[in-house]
């Protein structure tokens, strides 16, 4: 049997509700949450029963979804399944390096939140948007990029599938270059232009926060949005500079699977990562625990086996 990978979901996948389940059916998952309320209280009903607009605001969507992939990472270690390999989009990588021991629950929570404050504050300086080019190569997405300013590939998701950060002003112009070179593009809903030059001063800022932690290695192996492998060296580096750089999922699932893994669970809300795993292989297979439903499915089919 190959490895595991637990995989923590990130910015986008919110939705009204998340976590509930969870939370009323596992004492780990409601530990979670009841760590994150008392840092910061209303975290849980925003998860629970706050709406659309309120969870797509930055400062409520990091450290909601990371409430979320933390609780179903850990309901299902509580049942019996474990993961040897970790890794985590975006702000996920957060929630992956709590998960890793590196950073107590707590910790990982307050630093998503300072995270997600300074996200948005970089994101409120300049009017920026996001935008998915899909059915072109890597390749074709940054030379498109290279021939406007300050438009910049920050996620490279899977083949035919890239994500651009851009001024909001220039999204038409550069969607319109997508579709005339055979591509199609799709605006996204996020607050700012996240990986990104956009984000400099924020990557700064949450570098000084950064300085005052203690982190620990990992007790299990992290892989970096930034450079695919697992984290060596500095990671208080590493976690700074993920936000104003692309984010190599592609890469990091490919070194995954070239480490040994045939088994990627997507933890938290939605399905996005683990829809992309078979797009990036055929070879492995890819769950989703987001609700008691898929933890029961999950849980069936690793311990059945």
């Amino acid at each position: 049997m190959g490895k595991i990978v637990f995989m923590f979901s990130g910015q986008g996948a919110q939705f009204t509700g998340m976590g509930q389940a969870l939370y009323e059916r596992s004492q780990a998952a409601r530990a979670v949450f009841d760590i994150a309320e008392l840092i910061r209280p209303g975290t849980i009903a925003q998860c629970f029963t706050g709406s659309t607009e309120t969870l797509a605001i930055t400062e409520n969507t990091q450290p909601c979804v990371y409430c979320v992939d933390l609780a179903a990472a850990a309901a299902l270690k509580e049942q019996g399944v474990s993961a040897d390999i970790l890794a985590g989009f975006s702000l996920g990588e957060v929630a992956a390096l709590a998960f890793s021991g590196a950073v107590s629950y707590e910790t990982g929570f307050e630093l998503v939140c300072t995270r997600a404050h300074l996200m948005q504050k970089a994101s409120a300086a300049v009017t920026t948007g996001m935008v998915a080019v899909l059915k072109l190569s890597d390749e074709a997405v940054i030379s498109l990029c290279h021939e406007c300013d300050h438009m910049y590939p920050v996620n490279f998701n899977c083949d035919g599938q890239v994500v651009v950060a851009g001024l909001k002003d220039q999204l038409e112009a550069f969607m319109s270059k997508v579709k005339d070179a055979g591509g199609r593009a799709m605006p996204l809903k996020v607050g700012g232009g996240f990986h990104s030059p956009f984000m400099a001063d924020a990557s700064d800022a949450f570098s000084e926060t950064l300085r005052e932690i203690e982190i620990q290695s990992p007790q299990v192996a992290l892989y970096s949005n930034m450079t695919g492998q697992p984290y060596v060296g500095d990671i208080k580096a590493i976690l700074a500079k993920q936000i104003c750089n692309p984010v190599m999922w592609r890469v990091a699932v490919e070194n995954m699977i070239a480490a040994g893994a045939d088994t990627f669970i997507e933890v938290g809300p939605g399905k996005t990562l683990s829809g992309l795993i078979p797009r990036i292989s055929k070879d492995v297979r890819a769950f989703n625990v987001e609700d008691v439903q898929s933890l029961e499915t999950v849980c069936k089919t690793m311990l059945n086996q």
